[in-house]
């Protein structure tokens, strides 16, 4: 889509009228009370910092005027007088700031937390779409951009601009219109000047954060996955890849920085014409004696004071239109369509027995390409249903569709009787186990790793569930025991030991419902054998419901239902599908004829004996 002027302006509202109500926050009164002392506080400073000129040139004009004894007190006074007002314009100004802190960063923080727990409430199709780096860089940019607006646009670029105001009127008012006219018109053409530089400039700025996310996007993806790096030699593949991205940054910084140079030397020259041009018009009327030289001195300061907000301002003003961007991205994230989300009188999933039904079910991820056609099993409470099947043939579409990452297009899946759909997501998940075929940890604890099926369990109750598991002894074979770190995703760890730890984590959040997804499909077969032991004991007198590549791990499933292309081509027991003939006794024998060469393979290597390649 193409970002025109009016597109990024309407995008810069929105993000204007989405932090709005954080600065305003309903039902905080405390925060309400800050605030307006905040803006209190923001006008005493800003009438101390007027203020500060003119008493000096009426301090100046006092000294000048006289020196005798009973005219010493005068200036004095006004030299007392101007140094509180310069203490009182920083004092008020820290005392803003020590008053809004609070709000500003309760304000961050709330946005935050909203987007974090949005984007956990979103459908599993947006993150397996998004990708992390990016994402992770949205969200970072705009909480700074959130912390740069209030900080620069509220006590800053707002205040410059009441300032300009009161300063124009002060110099009207003691000066003449003409004063205040040069004053003005020379702050116009400076903005002016300014701003359509630095929107022209702001497409350098752009170009930088859109390198910059796609090299933080390659880096993470490429660290994420340093093993397969390493499998193929191709740490200089990604360091080119990571340094395309680069080279992309450095030519916008570098434009960035020279357009930069180009824009302070014009902010010089407008700011030095525009001084020069009343500091003549000034001595001249210092000279016809129209003017004093207190006079002539605060409206040196007046400029003085004027331009110093205003040196920033391109800086600002670019900071600013990038943190309206940057806020627009993140508050973006918020307008994401969750498209999985409770019904408003969703009620909590009572699950009694824990049967499961899919009744005719048909599901796409594509409109193009059906996963699932017309789809219907029971699975009675306390029994063991197995779904098998040649890769993609829609097996493990049934296990997010169970646990709602995804909505049925046709059909309906009830959980003793309810509508999962009509249930809240929170009772339908905690009402169900699942031990993954690719089971990823968070890079914690061992115990941290467990007691996440339960937060609120006991030491106690998390290592009974490890013993349960079969992982107590392994763990406590580790040096810092329980307090053993998994690494990244687990690596520390081997296959069957995650997967022990999974277990344990379903054991202790003591499901009504169990689902194994290829549970054991990428171990070698003697862990297989023993991970299945654990299943078997988990799964004793609970529902589960087993997605399955190896047909070994299943022969004793209550019932065994074959998908093929999104479809029940064959269901019963394992005796009764050898007995038909079909599909799965063809794939059983596949298996089988493989287990066979493989156990083999061992046992001649186990002897000593040497095995040539096949020919070709």
């Amino acid at each position: 889509m193409i970002e025109t002027p009016e597109r990024r302006s309407g995008a810069e509202m929105r993000a204007i009228r989405a932090l709005a109500p954080y600065m305003w926050p309903k039902g905080q009164l405390e925060m309400r009370v800050r605030v307006a002392i905040a803006v209190v506080l923001l006008v005493a400073a800003k009438v101390a910092t007027v203020a500060v000129p003119a008493v000096f040139g009426k301090a100046v004009d006092a000294l000048e005027a006289d020196a005798t004894g009973a005219a010493i007190a005068v200036p004095v006074s006004l030299l007392v007088g101007y140094g509180l007002l310069r203490v009182g314009q920083q004092a008020f100004a820290e005392l803003r700031d020590f008053v809004f802190a609070k709000v500003g960063q309760r304000a961050i923080r709330s946005i935050a937390l909203r987007v974090f727990k949005h984007l956990h409430a979103l459908a599993l199709r947006f993150h397996m779409d998004r990708q992390t780096g990016g994402l992770s860089r949205a969200i970072e940019r705009g909480i700074k951009g959130i912390d740069f607006l209030m900080r620069f646009m509220l006590f800053s670029i707002l205040p410059t601009l009441v300032e300009i105001g009161l300063v124009c009127g002060i110099l009207w008012s003691l000066f003449g219109f003409i004063f205040s006219a040069i004053t003005f018109v020379t702050v116009v053409i400076y903005i002016i000047f300014t701003l359509s530089f630095t929107e022209w400039r702001l497409k350098y700025r752009r170009a930088m954060n859109d390198s910059d996310s796609e090299a933080n996007t390659k880096a993470i993806d490429s660290l994420l996955n340093f093993e397969t790096v390493k499998y193929f030699g191709n740490e200089e593949h990604e360091a080119q890849r990571y340094d395309v991205s680069m080279e992309r940054y450095e030519k916008a910084a570098v434009k960035s920085l020279t357009t930069l140079s180009i824009l302070n030397v014009g902010q010089g020259l407008i700011m030095a014409l525009g001084m020069t041009i009343l500091l003549v018009l000034s001595g001249f009327q210092v000279a016809d004696g129209v003017m004093t030289i207190g006079a002539f001195t605060a409206v040196n300061l007046y400029m003085m004071q004027l331009f110093q907000p205003l040196n920033f301002l391109g800086f600002v003003y670019r900071e600013i239109k990038q943190s309206l961007v940057d806020m627009e991205q993140m508050f973006g994230l918020l307008e994401e369509n969750r498209e999985v989300e409770d019904e408003p009188d969703a009620k909590p999933l009572i699950a009694r027995d824990g049967v499961v039904r899919f009744e005719h079910v048909s599901f796409r991820y594509d409109p193009r390409r059906s996963v699932l056609k017309d789809v219907s099993f029971e699975v009675p409470a306390g029994n063991t249903v197995a779904i098998v099947g040649a890769s993609g043939a829609g097996k493990s579409t049934i296990s997010r569709l169970l646990f709602r990452f995804y909505d049925v297009e046709a059909g309906a899946i009830t959980i003793d009787g309810q509508d999962i759909r009509a249930v809240t997501q929170a009772s339908l998940r905690a009402a169900i186990g699942i031990v993954p075929q690719d089971t990823v940890l968070f890079n914690d604890s061992v115990f941290y790793n467990i007691q996440y099926g339960r937060p609120a369990a006991s030491p106690a109750e998390v290592e009974e569930a490890a013993r349960l598991a079969q992982v107590h002894d392994f763990v406590m074979s580790l040096p810092d025991g329980y307090n053993t770190r998994v690494g990244e995703r687990g690596l520390k760890l081997s296959g069957g030991e995650k997967q022990r730890v999974a277990i344990a984590r379903t054991i202790l959040k003591s499901p009504k419902i169990l689902l194994f997804d290829e549970a054991t499909s990428a171990l070698d077969t003697h862990t297989e054998r023993e991970i299945q032991a654990a299943l078997e004991l988990v799964s004793a007198d609970r529902t589960a419901l087993v997605i399955a590549h190896r047909l070994s791990t299943v022969v004793n499933a209550d019932e065994i239902i074959v998908l093929d292309d999104g479809t029940i081509i064959e269901r019963g027991r394992h005796d009764d599908l050898l007995a038909q003939d079909g599909a799965y006794a063809e794939l059983w024998r596949r298996q089988q004829a493989a287990a066979l060469r493989e156990e083999e393979t061992a046992a001649d290597l186990a002897d000593g004996v040497f095995i040539p390649a096949p020919a070709k």
